[in-house]
């Protein structure tokens, strides 16, 4: 019953994309990615065609740098200060740090549907844009999944990752500098959505699946973990002062880097993936909740079970907020 109501869930948002495309769009528009995940070299070929003009009102591919660091980085990197340094062209900025719940004590809650359809207007992202969300040159897929999920659950009909921004720039694809504020020419008028709360697990939920855990009887939710392996077994330090270690009564940790070719720090092909998951014991047949420090990088769990097309896309969630 329970995902049954989570499908009808998604349903309704999904009936409320459609349903601003009809007030945003007029006609069909065209689709330049085929799979989730896109290449430097289809996205340079795609941002050739879609040349973005002032007077133009067609739907546009737009580049989403959503450049995140953690809090202990040992560089003191932010995700702004490398966005101003290096950034595909016309590419716009996501901060994670500022587009959340601002009511709540955890760093990156999801925001409310008025709050992101704010930040929207703000970076200039109109509802009918093709959005290609991008992140660090220096780490690789990281922070990217969790922004690209986040617009998906709030209903953006067409949002990709790219695979990866490193890629780009060996690859000789251009780049440009300048300070945020340059790049939005001015506000869109992107429209409040609605949030696809089947695919987001709260505390409570969180706690009765804890609870649960190997039980007769019970669901068998698979919960994975994102964080490092010493983080996860208790070992290491947070990044976050005060916060004890550890992790979930029956968690199962898959750590980022392993999900990531350890040369360029781009996601594994579908199929390695696909073993890797296997290899940790996991049942493609079973509901799988994806946990981290925060919630960014549980995202990239996500998003690499879908390329491996391990589990069932419905009965595939993450926690929001997750270890802290």
């Amino acid at each position: 019953m329970a995902l049954l109501a989570r499908m009808r869930s998604s349903f309704a948002a999904k009936s409320n994309v459609n349903v601003f495309l009809r007030a945003h769009m007029g006609g069909t528009r065209q689709i330049n990615f085929q799979s989730y995940f896109v290449t430097p070299k289809e996205l340079s070929k795609a941002l050739t065609k879609n040349v973005p003009t002032k007077i133009s009102t067609a739907p546009r591919v737009v580049p989403l740098c959503a450049a995140w660091f953690l809090p202990n980085d040992p560089k003191g990197r932010t995700g702004s200060q490398v966005f101003k340094e290096k950034r595909i062209p016309s590419a716009r900025f996501f901060d994670l740090d500022a587009v959340k719940d601002h009511d709540s004590p955890y760093p990156h809650m999801l925001p409310t549907p008025e709050e992101f359809a704010k930040a929207m207007q703000e970076i200039g992202i109109r509802i009918e844009d093709e959005v290609v969300v991008y992140d660090t040159q220096e780490l690789g897929i990281f922070s990217a999944p969790r922004v690209a999920w986040t617009m998906k659950i709030f209903g953006h009909p067409t949002v990709h990752l790219l695979n990866n921004f490193r890629l780009w720039v060996e690859e000789g694809h251009p780049t440009e500098s300048g300070e945020i504020e340059a790049v939005v020419e001015e506000p869109s008028q992107y429209p409040t959505p609605s949030l696809d709360a089947s695919k987001v697990v709260n505390f409570s939920q969180m706690k009765e699946i804890a609870k649960d855990h190997g039980k007769e009887g019970a669901e068998g939710v698979q919960i994975l973990d994102a964080r490092s392996k010493g983080r996860w077994a208790g070992t290491e330090p947070e990044p976050r002062p005060g916060l004890p270690s550890g992790h979930m009564p029956g968690s199962i940790n898959v750590p980022v880097p392993e999900l990531l070719d350890p040369q360029t720090g781009a996601l594994l092909p579908g199929k390695e993936l696909r073993r890797l998951f296997e290899s940790k014991g996991l049942d493609s047949e079973k509901p799988i909740v994806s946990s981290c420090g925060t919630g960014v990088t549980a995202a990239v769990i996500d998003a690499a079970l879908g390329e491996a097309g391990f589990g069932q896309p419905e009965a595939r969630r993450l926690y929001d907020g997750s270890w802290t």
